[in-house]
């Protein structure tokens, strides 16, 4: 699984919530499965060279969020669920996390809004949406 890495730069968001987002982008993009295994805190911890309590805290998020689950003395794992909750939630945010903020910065550029729509088309093809 590729979980990357998390940034350690004072802006950032807090590690355990870039902990909880790093598994969940790996839930939504397949790398982890409902029924899979996640990396232990340890492993977390190690890899991303934070504490154990930190990794523990974001893995915590994701079980009140019902994303994972615990077996007792083995691990925690992906719900069945998991991903579904994870794009309703994202979903729901994606509005005023990002194109509020779109629209607001192409407003101050003084953007036309076909302008805009070039420009998101341009982006999308380019990450391969539109082909």
């Amino acid at each position: 699984m590729n979980l990357g890495k998390v940034d350690m730069d004072d802006g950032a968001a807090p590690l355990f919530r870039q902990i909880a987002m790093l598994v969940e982008d790996s839930i939504v993009n397949g790398d982890l499965a409902a029924g899979q295994q996640v990396p232990s805190t340890n492993e977390l911890a190690g890899f991303h060279d934070i504490n154990p309590a930190t990794a523990r805290k974001g893995l915590g998020l994701l079980v009140e969020r019902g994303v994972l689950f615990k077996r007792r003395g083995v691990g925690m794992f992906v719900t069945d669920k998991a991903r579904r909750l994870i794009l309703d939630r994202r979903r729901e945010s994606f509005t005023a996390g990002y194109l509020v903020p779109l629209v607001d910065e192409a407003v101050k550029l003084d953007l036309t809004r076909q302008e805009v729509r070039e420009l998101v088309d341009a982006v999308a093809e380019s990450r391969g949406l539109y082909g």
